[in-house]
């Protein structure tokens, strides 16, 4: 029977399909493994880089814990129940925040969490503001407690934040759900956050790299070692157009000096992404 020509199911694409079929049905492998695998589909084309670095996120989860991800006690900003409204209204503006802890006598005395929305119907009477009035109760948790433990009891309770107590009770750091779901999807920015630049390639813990287009190739040849010159492209997208000769499509590659480039993401616009890796020697 001949195949739909329109099909992705081609030759490639079963191969990896039947290796995968193979992974979960065999006896089973460990992490290592199972990412290497990930990492063959998005080369072949059948995951973008944005969707590859979200499973790694996920499996990675899996394997941390709170205590390596967390905001340190000494970063975390604190309301003291005894602030009056105006000074918890200042905190509130300078940091950008929309939860804070807060404590009593001490900083290990956590009495609860303050929204910044729940100041609003004092603003303008704050000589009958009383902080403990509006607290929300405190989630603590241990230092040692698993990522993915984490995310599933937030998902369950609804809270958005978490005090960590060490091993004698104190306050150790805080954790929120974006800290976790961070560590997932990459750096989540809000409007309090400074624009910083996108990172337009990545290092591969295997080797090479995933280089956007985009990627200037000043930038390239600081990371990469290479000496490509810039005089006639800006861009790795368009230096290695033109040595391809025309709009490469994904799955195809070339090699330019030391260095073979994959095309990994492409439309039928632009090439959009590659992986590089070093030209092994014949």
């Amino acid at each position: 029977m001949n195949e739909d020509p329109g099909s992705t199911s081609g030759p490639a694409h079963r191969k990896w399909w039947d290796r995968l079929g193979h992974l979960f049905s065999g006896e089973p492998r460990n992490r290592k493994e199972l990412i290497e695998e990930l990492r063959t589909a998005q080369a072949n084309g059948l995951m973008s880089n944005d969707t590859l670095t979200m499973v790694e996120g996920a499996i990675k989860v899996t394997e941390l814990s709170v205590d390596d991800v967390m905001v340190p006690r000494t970063q975390i900003v604190m309301v003291s129940a005894e602030a009056p409204l105006r000074e918890i209204l200042e905190i509130v503006v300078e940091s950008g925040h929309s939860r804070f802890p807060v404590h009593g006598e001490d900083k290990d005395e956590i009495l609860g969490i303050l929204l910044a929305k729940d100041l609003l119907k004092f603003v303008g009477d704050g000589d009958h503001f009383d902080v403990r009035t509006v607290l929300r109760p405190a989630v603590l948790i241990p230092e040692s407690m698993r990522l993915n433990v984490l995310l599933a009891e937030f998902r369950h309770t609804r809270n958005h934040m978490a005090l960590v107590v060490d091993e004698y009770g104190g306050v150790a750091g805080l954790i929120t759900i974006e800290d976790v779901l961070e560590q997932i999807v990459g750096e989540i920015d809000d409007e309090h956050d400074d624009e910083e630049e996108p990172t337009l390639m990545h290092e591969q813990s295997g080797g090479g790299w995933l280089v956007s287009a985009l990627t200037p190739i000043a930038d390239f040849n600081e990371q990469t070692g290479a000496s490509f010159s810039d005089e006639e492209f800006d861009t790795v997208g368009g230096m290695c157009t033109s040595e391809f000769g025309h709009l490469p499509e994904v799955g195809e590659e070339i090699a330019i000096g030391d260095f073979l480039f994959h095309v990994t993401e492409a439309d039928d616009r632009r090439v959009q992404a590659f992986r590089v890796t070093h030209r092994q020697e014949d």
